[in-house]
């Protein structure tokens, strides 16, 4: 117990720490353990990953809910596991390949998949790992992946099943085509950036007259996948050319002229040129007349090789010099009528950036209207909630506007879509295995779909897949489904929570979790997203190297808002952790040096037997009651989210109201024989309690001193902290009076000492105080403290009078507390003369400030144009300033007296 070292060292201590909980099992799940249970599945980060600040603070929240709810005495399960991150992890190992002058396509796809499924296996353990770093007590013996056996039985398991119920279904439509990831991306991975572009003009001349139609156009390269050039109906420029037919400027082809409302008469010329193959607007008008697309651009973005569609000199040219080369030609032929700025919305592949291209593609869908109903319902009743309840209202309007969600990427890492095509007949047989034979022609050969399954898709079933499902008598199933809280960053609501819910409806008839809770993102002190390009990343794993893990938690989590405001982070911001953590740590060696030898006379007095509620004193009642408002209000704050309230409530209580003031206040109370040992229970009560209250906000620091703490009593029969009862409120601790009456003795000793700094009396020299009321509890309450005001104010004699004091005595200052005048004699302690100077020098400097308040505040024209709040505030201070040169002109008369 004397041994707890002089200084913190973190990086000794944690690793320690977290060998042992992981020695002894203290992260697995028991499901016998209770009834009550409590379980979060991990946000499963990408196989390809690090440990980012975004992680830390998400799996810092996770991390204090599961400490949390295991110390409440819940069976607890935190569920780790990694994603396989399908476009991602393709292209980081197609890179690798490209450096060493091959392609997948060398490989072929079978040894491709095992050339990934090694590197996979070499990396997926990785950033969990890291996560140890953190102190997660995620219970590794249950890690999952996303392609593992089980995960992939239900992702098939679900397929089939919403195939059979016709709600997968193949079809051509627009998707957005990364011509760089070779695959179909969803709306919501496809990102949204403003950008300046062109809006070209050109002329497609009539057919058989003199004249042309002028369109407008962002993209000319898909003019020669054109099927008609559309005017709106009432538009009545062109009623007369409805009917009649253009040419595609460079290639002959007619086209004809076509009526539709969906034309906004108002956007560019009016004339509008329809490819059906390359955008979505323009598919549905022509599936409207009846027009057949024509592809002119192939999945790497390059201009089809097929002369009767593109002309000679375009085939197999990438998109954007196409581009280039058109508008040359175009110029040449006079057809490019003109060019406008004009900043539009370009579409960007959320994972590799590049723009993305609008293509018609075969691909696989959900139909999601059908699956919506029950998800909508749960959050209205209370079934489903999101914590800050604002992102309801958002998770509403995505699920009431949902569309078709594309699940078919055209990859060959991730779940092979479970179709399988005879190869004699062209079947198409949807099934968990592949088929033995073919239902129409009897056929044993077979050929599976090529493409995979969107990461998001075996991402949906995570909650209940990786608890067993689809066996539903599954231990783990039954025991901890569904979950009872999914953290993560609003970010992902629509890629992933919405459709764990929709899913979870599907096939277990509930909500996957109870509560979403909503955290803001980290970005750096600037507000900016953090960015390798940018340059602003800060290190997790740098930050715990450098102040501790417990640090770079407590930092974290006191800078999370209830609101999910998005958290501003600096190096230099960890200190604020770093410090709190030495703190506690100093003042746990005080009292630790402070309590007797195991063995000693009064040992089992103090470690064994409780507090003596008969016999405390004022500080002692006051930092119990104090303690027992902690307790509520921490339980009350971790359980509705409110985990930066909770952080900042411990700082305050064990910086401020235990270290600063209860713990120097018990260096008296020890040297007095009547209350040494009931302080040393109280010392020693309150740190205990106090670390796990702390613990799951700063877990290896409580753990470590914790331990150091001597006998049972209080600890009870718990092997460590982790696995100890978080405290409960405790009646008998409640005293309203004791907290009125400290406030009153704390407030006092501040005056004392403020008066003392701003009069540079030396800290060597004590001073004589004199307390005037009539207030004669106030007074009662001086006279028991009157030790703790002597020790910590240095104060010599105290003299309480009976009666109050109307004019400060001569050489002398005052502080007013409550109903109490607090007078210190002076005389002996300054240079009078020189504090009469000193004083007067404030008096100038206020008088030049409110000379200039003065002015403004008596000029008409001042007055009638600034803002109302500004008038305020200048009456205010100068109000102020009056109270000042008041009290000043009283202390120097009473000096100079």
């Amino acid at each position: 117990m004397k041994n707890l070292p002089k200084a913190y060292n973190p990086q000794e201590t944690e690793d320690k720490i977290y060998k042992y909980w992981e020695d002894n099992g203290m992260f697995s799940a028991d499901i016998n353990k209770s009834d009550d249970y409590f379980s979060i599945v991990i946000p499963p980060p990408n196989v390809t990953g690090v440990l980012h600040m975004g992680h830390a603070l998400d799996g810092t929240i996770q991390d204090i809910l599961i400490r949390y709810n295991r110390m409440l005495g819940k069976a607890t399960l935190w569920l780790p596991g990694t994603d396989h991150a399908g476009i991602a992890t393709q292209n980081v190992v197609e890179k690798k390949l490209r450096e060493e002058g091959k392609s997948r396509f060398d490989l072929g796809r079978e040894k491709f998949v095992e050339t990934v499924w090694d590197w996979a296996n070499d990396h997926k353990s990785k950033i969990l790992n890291q996560f140890k770093r953190l102190g997660a007590s995620l219970d590794r013996s249950r890690e999952r992946f996303t392609l593992d056996d089980g995960c992939s039985e239900a992702v098939k398991e679900v397929f089939v099943k919403l195939y059979n119920k016709g709600l997968i279904y193949k079809g051509s439509y627009i998707v957005n085509w990364c011509p760089r990831c070779h695959s179909a991306i969803s709306d919501i991975e496809t990102e949204y950036l403003t950008e300046q572009g062109n809006l070209w003009e050109i002329a497609y001349p009539l057919d058989g007259e003199f004249g042309s139609i002028v369109i407008a156009t962002t993209r000319p390269e898909t003019m020669f996948g054109d099927v008609a050039v559309a005017v709106n109906p009432n538009d009545f420029k062109y009623k007369d050319y409805i009917g009649k037919e253009v040419i595609i400027p460079l290639s002959g082809r007619k086209i004809p002229v076509i009526a539709d409302e969906a034309v906004e008469m108002g956007f560019g010329t009016g004339a509008l040129k329809i490819t059906p193959a390359h955008d979505p607007n323009d598919y549905e008008i022509g599936k409207r007349h009846g027009f057949s697309p024509i592809w002119i651009m192939d999945e790497e973005g390059k201009l089809v090789k097929d002369e009767d569609i593109v002309p000679y000199y375009l085939n197999g040219m990438d998109r954007y010099d196409a581009r280039k080369e058109i508008i040359k030609r175009l110029k040449d032929k006079a057809l490019l009528i003109r060019i406008k700025d004009h900043e539009h919305n370009v579409g960007h592949c959320q994972r590799c950036n590049e723009t993305v291209e609008p293509l018609l593609s075969e691909q696989w869908f959900v139909k999601m209207e059908p699956l919506v109903v029950d998800p909508i319902k749960a959050v209205n009743t209370g079934e489903l909630n999101f914590i800050p309840e604002r992102w309801t209202k958002i998770y509403l309007d995505w699920m009431e506007n949902i569309r078709d969600w594309c699940i078919s990427r055209q990859l060959w890492w991730g779940h092979q879509i479970p179709a399988y095509y005879c190869d004699d007949c062209k079947e198409m047989i949807v099934a968990a295995q592949q088929p033995e034979k073919c239902t129409k022609c009897n056929s044993t050969n077979f050929t599976q779909d090529h493409d995979v399954l969107d990461t998001w898709f075996s991402s949906a079933l995570w909650p209940f897949s990786t608890m067993g499902w689809p066996e539903k008598e599954s231990p783990d199933f039954k025991k901890f489904y569904p979950t009872s809280t999914l953290v993560t960053g609003f970010d992902i609501i629509f890629f992933w929570v919405a459709r764990m819910v929709v899913i979870g409806y599907e096939f277990t008839h509930q909500s996957p979790f109870r509560n979403v809770f909503i955290h803001g993102l980290v970005r750096d002190e600037l507000g900016q997203k953090m960015s390798k390009s940018r340059g602003n990343t800060i290190d997790p794993v740098e930050i715990i190297d450098k102040y501790g893990s417990d640090a770079l938690r407590f930092t974290l989590t006191s800078l999370v808002t209830y609101g999910g405001q998005d958290i501003k982070i600096s190096d230099e911001k960890f200190e604020y952790g770093r410090n709190f953590a030495n703190k506690i740590w100093n003042a746990s060696r005080f009292v630790l040096m402070n309590l007797p030898e195991e063995g000693d006379a009064d040992a089992n007095k103090v470690y064994e037997e409780p507090v003596d509620m008969e016999n405390l004193t004022i500080a002692d009642r006051w930092i119990l009651s104090k303690y027992n408002n902690l307790v509520k209000d921490i339980n009350k704050n971790i359980s509705d989210f409110r985990l930066g309230e909770a952080s900042q409530q411990l700082y305050e209580f064990l910086w401020s109201i235990y270290c600063d003031w209860y713990v120097e206040i018990a260096k008296t109370q020890l040297n007095n024989e009547s209350q040494n040992i009931n302080t040393q229970r109280i010392l020693r009560y309150i740190l205990e309690r106090s670390l796990r209250l702390l613990h799951p906000i700063m877990p290896h620091l409580t753990e470590e001193i914790w331990h150091y703490i001597p006998g049972s009593y209080y600890k009870g029969d718990k092997q460590a902290i982790i696995l100890s009862e978080f405290p409960q409120e405790d009646e008998k601790f409640e005293d309203g009076i004791a907290e009125k009456n400290m406030s009153l003795v704390t407030d006092a000793i501040r005056g004392l000492r403020n008066l003392r700094q701003s009069l540079n009396i030396p800290v060597g020299k004590k001073i004589n105080l004199q307390v005037y009321s009539q207030n004669t509890a106030e007074k009662d309450v001086i006279n028991v403290a009157q030790n703790y005001i002597k020790n910590m104010a240095r104060v010599e004699e105290i003299t309480i009078s009976a009666e109050g004091i109307a004019t400060l005595p001569p050489q002398s200052a005052s502080a007013v507390v409550g109903a109490l005048k607090l007078v210190v004699p002076l005389g002996g302690l300054i240079d009078v003369d020189k504090e009469i100077q000193r004083q007067k020098k404030k008096i100038d400097t206020l008088e030049k400030e409110k000379k200039s308040l003065d002015g403004r505040m008596n000029n008409a024209k001042f007055l009638e144009n600034a803002p109302k709040d500004v008038i305020v505030q200048n009456r205010a201070r100068i109000a102020e300033i009056n109270s000042q040169l008041e009290t000043i002109g009283a202390f120097i008369q009473s000096l100079a007296s």
